[in-house]
């Protein structure tokens, strides 16, 4: 059983609404300038974007290729959103699989760093991206002028990195040992700069190799000699058949924090989200088209609630827009429909309902 526990009162009584940038969304698709304008009526203040390595360093002697982050921050930049970056994805050239932790050779390690530290280079505080987009140098290459740079200064490390699907083989020792690569690569860089724990799946239906419950990743992550220092913030995905077990298993990963004498470190619920369409015994995360929304509200206020007591600094709801073929049920997760035009479900009107925005610009 949760205890019950009074949230942090505003003027009249009610709860305090949190700022902006609390609420999040994790897009499956690349983001349009209409789309910034729904996220800025709505008053999403995030987004949350993976740096795929893969991608950026297809080969392991060319150059990075950032042109798909820069049009992401020059989005965010407009729209005054807040980016968090997953980093994830090792690159064909150094293992066969994406999911594989490049941790076990020199090779990979180097590679790996340079990786990091290339893009806290570009993006964080005095970055190449904020030089080249300066007005005068913008004005010379053609690109959207920033006069006011808002430089990433918070960095998550893989996506789930408890589920197979993301991390094989699925074990926090060699979580532990990235963790130990990538936070002094990035604080080389930008010593004022967060580290968040990968999103950790939160009750994986897998065990052994291919995953591992979120508070027993947790929890041996922990024991991981002088861990702590490496990173700053835990990240959850609390996927749930109801709120009540998002609601548990929160509560769960928290405990684990307290107890590891780690209540300082922020969470973040670095996805959460249930889909529109109505097979919830093929899906669990498939709730109907109310469904959705009622799931939505009942989140979000527990989370908002509790939020001081968790020390919850943001959340992410998954997704923006169905996309037909993702996974088994992220083709239904999106607060809109899926295709260019804009057409809301329920869950949109409860979200905007919450931050206090705008259904429309």
């Amino acid at each position: 059983m949760i205890a019950m526990v009074l949230p942090a009162t505003g003027a009249g009584g009610r709860t305090a609404r949190p700022p902006r940038a609390f609420f999040g969304i994790d897009p499956q698709t690349v983001l349009t300038d209409a789309d910034a304008r729904y996220l800025q009526a709505g008053r999403i203040g995030a987004i949350r974007v993976p740096v795929m390595w893969n991608l950026v360093q297809p080969s392991p002697n060319g150059e990075y290729d950032w042109s798909g982050m820069d049009e992401t921050m020059e989005l965010a930049v407009q729209a005054h959103l807040t980016v968090l970056p997953f980093l994830y994805g090792t690159p064909r050239w150094l293992a066969r699989e994406p999911t594989k932790l490049p941790v076990d050779s020199a090779r990979a390690r180097r590679a790996w760093v340079a990786f990091v530290t290339a893009a806290v280079e570009r993006y964080g505080p005095g970055g190449e991206f904020w030089t080249e987009h300066a007005p005068e140098q913008a004005a010379i290459d053609y690109l959207p002028a920033i006069s006011t740079p808002t430089p990433i200064r918070n960095w998550q490390v893989w996506n789930e990195a408890n589920f197979f699907y993301f991390a094989f083989p699925v074990s926090p020792a060699r979580y532990a040992r990235l963790l130990k690569l990538t936070a002094p690569a990035v604080r080389a860089v930008d010593p004022g700069a967060k580290i968040t724990l990968s999103g950790l799946f939160g009750n994986p239906d897998e065990g052994g190799r291919r995953g591992m419950d979120s508070f027993r990743f947790l929890e041996a992550l922990y024991r991981s000699p002088g861990i702590k220092a490496d990173f700053d913030a835990v990240a959850l995905h609390p996927y749930a058949f109801h709120v009540d077990d998002l609601e548990a298993l929160t509560e769960r990963v928290r405990r684990v924090m307290v107890a590891n004498r780690d209540p300082g470190a922020g969470l973040y619920i670095t996805e959460m989200g249930w889909g529109s369409q109505n097979d919830p015994n093929q899906v669990a995360f498939e709730q109907g088209i109310r469904g959705q929304a009622r799931e939505l509200r009942d989140a979000y206020r527990y989370l908002i609630d509790n939020r001081h007591r968790l020390n919850l600094k943001g959340t992410y709801w998954y997704s923006w827009k169905d996309v037909a073929g993702s996974c088994n049920f992220c083709d239904s997760v999106g607060l809109f429909r899926a295709g260019a035009r804009f057409r809301p479900k329920p869950a949109w009107h409860s979200l905007v309902a919450i931050t206090g925005g705008k259904a429309r610009p």
